[in-house]
């Protein structure tokens, strides 16, 4: 049984900044929002994913405009737990570790190349299409999006450290970016879409305009409106599996299913730069993190799971994170506060493996001594390991 992190437990996690660690998640969206599918016995949100049966092909509502073989490959390989980080139709250092780790895992050369061994391998999935048709939730408009401040005293004040506009919490629920969503989406329209008539351009204002959200930054997309977003599946939300139910809309919110393969051991490579996860001998997932710094360089060895905190607050301590005197605050859980939304945490003292607001810089910047992933890996991990999960830290 897995052993969550409650306020009764005190979390001391000074290298990263994050302690008192609170089990219980704020609400983070309504009810309508996160069941839609109930007959399928799946509680993901209405955009979840809806794939075609073995041979078959993605039956798209609006084709494409054009063909993303890189995308398509991203797709595929998040969806089989080898995380290409940010998904954006390119390749990178995050999507070559996923390759190496496909191709590990299946008795491959190891390569990062999208090779015709590899290209086989992946064959039965070719169905799968880079990309699909959705439309946002109309209740994501009643959502309210804050700026956050730059001064650490001033988030201290807020409630939450929440998604900032509604296009930052659409990226994230797609493992994407912004600037990738608006390439999908030239003038509002999903990319393949026929232009629509004057009238009905006139009769609606949410294809591309910016409408400035409730307190929040200005949104290029609105609540209602249909948009082509990365096909990112494996979001298939169990009823019953998860406890929290706070939890589980930070699931939905991220396009994590709870259906993951229960992990043995996990071994995260300084020099790689990659978190690997084994179920026995298997290689079954792997993911790309920034571990360590010069000044908090990641502690190599073995360490135990002593629990999950999900959707921690941050406590920011500046003698903690080698920055000096100064005052110490305690910052409020979120999808933006510094460790994401879930921490794990380890038998070495003030060390744990947590999520991140900023995603693009995974695998690039360096963390305080703990181990970062993007929040949606982060989740994921989160429901493939246990108290009886071994980790290793390794160079």
């Amino acid at each position: 049984m897995r052993f969550i992190l409650t306020t009764g437990l005190a979390l001391v996690l000074a290298a990263c900044g994050a302690n008192d660690a609170e089990g219980d998640a704020e609400r983070q969206a309504s009810a309508a929002d996160q069941v839609v599918n109930r007959d399928n016995g799946n509680l993901a949100d209405s955009m979840a994913s809806n794939d075609p049966g073995a041979g078959e092909t993605t039956k798209e509502t609006i084709a494409d405009s054009e063909e993303r073989p890189i995308m398509q490959l991203q797709v595929v390989l998040d969806r089989r737990g080898f995380g290409p980080g940010v998904i954006d139709g390119k390749m990178g250092m995050s999507t070559e570790n996923a390759l190496r780790g496909f191709q590990e895992a299946n008795g491959l050369e190891v390569t990062g190349k999208h090779d015709e061994a590899t290209k086989q391998a992946l064959a039965q999935s070719d169905g799968i299409a880079a990309t699909r048709v959705v439309t946002v939730p109309q209740d994501w408009s009643a959502k309210d999006y804050t700026d956050i401040p730059e001064e650490t005293a001033e988030k201290a004040e807020l409630d939450r450290l929440d998604y900032t506009s509604l296009d930052e919490r659409l990226a994230e629920r797609f493992h994407t970016t912004l600037e990738v969503l608006k390439r999908l989406n030239p003038d509002g329209r999903p990319a393949g879409a026929s232009a629509p008539d004057e009238t009905a351009e006139q009769a609606s204002d949410d294809s591309g305009t910016t409408e400035e959200a409730t307190d929040g930054q200005q949104s290029y997309f609105t609540a209602g409106q249909q948009i082509r977003v990365p096909n990112i599946g494996a979001d298939r939300i169990a009823p019953g599996a998860v406890d929290d139910s706070g939890w589980q809309q930070t699931l939905a919110s991220l396009g994590v299913g709870t259906e993951q393969p229960e992990v043995d051991r996990i071994v995260v490579s300084k020099v790689g730069k990659t978190l690997k996860a084994f179920k026995g001998d298997k290689l079954v997932a792997l993911f790309t993190v920034s571990s360590g710094s010069s000044q908090f360089p990641l502690p190599l060895g073995e360490w135990d799971i002593l629990g999950e905190a999900y959707n921690p607050p941050y406590s920011y301590d500046p003698e903690v994170l080698g920055q000096g005197d100064g005052e110490t605050y305690k910052l409020p859980p979120g999808p933006n506060c510094p460790v994401g939304v879930v921490w794990i945490d380890l038998s070495k003292e003030h060390y744990g493996i947590h999520g991140t607001p900023e995603p693009e810089t995974i695998g690039r910047a360096q963390s305080s001594g703990c181990v970062r992933l993007t929040n949606w890996d982060a989740a994921r991990l989160a429901e493939m390991v246990s108290q009886k999960t071994r980790v290793e830290f390794v160079a």
